[in-house]
């Protein structure tokens, strides 16, 4: 196996602690790699990830595009460092209650913090960035679950799967809102001036359990559809089943504990 150099992200994620990577050869940096950080969110935060450049971050910060590469060593890197940054910008609630009420408290803080930062959900890694707001956030989640019963290996799981529920239905939530931030138009306002026109197309009966389960949703929601109560829902039928999974963990360990007759 070929010899190479550590990730120098790795070392810029964990700078508070090994000490921040001297850069380039060259004039005496202006600016601390936390402020370039720091500038690089607040240009996600303004534009998302799409349009976000590191052209537009040396611009905020009035220095010359090359002179950012002194900092971080390009775009991708930047991008991980201003996760970790973002993961560890509030602090995580304390625990109290039953496990349902922990995996809730969990899973409202992501809700949350999706719904400050978009972006987030815009970031495109399949190997993560082991940072120490990361690696806390991890602890953090592992703790509701701790002494509960479960396995280590239930344990990932349960949070890689309340953590992808929590993204999924958070990017709805957002895509809702920006669409009716973009268009100045409320889901009720688009039904109203639209719903002549369905009335036009569709047959009556031609959809009868759409029709009806639609006709309850929309009574409901008054609206498309209402992500923050699809959140709340999704959730509890996630926690059903995790309770179920521990009732079976419980009750393997009985029939392994029984005597042999």
């Amino acid at each position: 196996m070929e010899n190479r150099e550590p990730d120098r992200t790795l070392e810029l994620l964990w700078r508070r602690t090994l000490g921040t990577p001297q850069g380039k050869r060259g004039p005496k940096q202006r600016v601390s790699v936390d402020e370039v950080i720091e500038a690089a969110i607040a240009v996600a935060d303004e534009e998302g990830l799409p349009a976000f450049s590191m052209r537009k971050v040396a611009d905020r910060l009035g220095l010359k595009l090359m002179s950012v590469y002194t900092y971080v060593p390009g775009r991708s890197e930047l991008i991980g460092l201003m996760v970790d940054e973002v993961i560890g910008s509030h602090e995580h609630p304390v625990y109290a209650g039953d496990l349902r009420e922990r995996v809730t408290v969990m899973a409202q803080h992501m809700w949350d913090e999706y719904h400050r930062h978009p972006w987030l959900l815009q970031v495109e890694n399949s190997r993560p960035w082991i940072g120490p707001n990361s690696s806390a956030r991890y602890e953090w989640q592992l703790a509701a679950l701790e002494g509960a019963g479960f396995s280590d290996l239930d344990m990932d799981q349960i949070v890689t799967s309340i953590g992808a529920f929590t993204a999924g239905t958070a990017q709805i939530s957002i895509s809702s809102r920006r669409t009716a931030e973009q268009t100045g138009i409320t889901d009720a306002d688009w039904w109203a001036v639209n719903a002549p026109v369905l009335e036009r197309v569709m047959v009556p009966g031609a959809y009868p359990i759409s029709g009806r389960v639609g006709t309850a949703a929309g009574e409901a929601y008054n609206a498309v559809s209402d992500p923050d109560r699809t959140f709340r829902f999704g959730l509890a039928r996630l926690l059903d089943g995790i309770e179920l999974l521990l009732q079976a963990r419980g009750d393997q360990h009985e029939i392994r504990d029984e005597p042999a007759r």
